[in-house]
């Protein structure tokens, strides 16, 4: 629809990421279905998913205060690694806010508890973080590139907050874990060989280099200013065309 071109390796990379993430989601194990926003609060506050959320806001700030100003606009991990950390904090806090409105419609009023307002808060920041980051992502770099990464990134840690929260971890079998293993693998490979398909960037239009590589004129005209003398060029003077040298510059006319 959008007419951008996918290589035949990014075919396979596009089809690994989603059999990886096919995998994990299949082995996932089941988690529990809270019956209360309290409940949600309470493993919520627990010390391992706080430890969780402290180093995916670490990692979030980091990445948006540090390397998207730097690398955002050449590495596609970094706007994407946003959006998909910040998500799953946002399907955690969205749990919590849909199970306060279904039991609000059942009858048991949930709007009292401010703990549903900590959640639509939690839920109205990052959704908002990850519609920003995700624009900018689809912005700078190729739809068929940001699509399957982000799905894989955003379907992983999701997956991992939410086993860390509800400790749907303990009694898996060895072979289970290891499918896990095995998808999340698979992940990574497909992301790897997407990230190295990526298109050049172009920053230059054609209209434009031609202009850059345009001659000079013959003859400039010039003001340099240094320790309070100013100089300009006289009409008998000659200026060799290909070879200029200005120890101060203050403007060119």
């Amino acid at each position: 629809m959008l007419n951008e071109k996918l290589q035949r390796v990014g075919v396979l990379g596009c089809i690994l990421c989603i059999v990886g993430s096919t995998v994990i989601i299949l082995h996932a194990p089941e988690e529990r279905s809270p019956d209360s926003v309290e409940q949600i609060w309470r493993l919520a506050t627990q010390p391992t998913f706080l430890c969780y959320a402290a180093l995916a806001v670490a990692v979030s700030l980091l990445l948006m205060l540090y390397c998207a100003p730097r690398y955002g606009q050449t590495n596609i991990m970094i706007y994407v690694g946003i959006c998909s950390v910040i998500g799953s904090l946002t399907v955690m806090s969205i749990k919590a806010v849909g199970i306060a409105i279904k039991l609000t419609i059942q009858g048991v009023n949930q709007a009292g508890y401010f703990q549903t307002w900590m959640f639509v808060t939690v839920s109205a920041i990052c959704l908002i973080i990850q519609l920003v980051y995700l624009n900018k992502a689809l912005d700078t770099f190729n739809t068929a590139l940001v699509s399957p990464i982000y799905y894989a990134m955003f379907t992983t840690l999701t997956i991992l907050a939410s086993a860390i929260m509800f400790k749907d971890w303990s009694g898996q079998s060895a072979s289970i874990i290891a499918s896990e293993t095995c998808g999340f693998l698979t992940v990574l490979a497909g992301i790897i060989v997407l990230h190295s398909t990526k298109e050049p960037d172009q920053n230059l239009s054609p209209d434009l280099y031609a202009s850059l590589t345009a001659p000079l004129p013959p003859k400039i005209y010039w003001h340099i200013q240094g320790n309070g003398d100013v100089g300009k060029q006289k009409e008998d003077e000659s200026l060799p065309c290909d070879f200029i040298t200005v120890v101060r510059q203050d403007y060119f006319v």
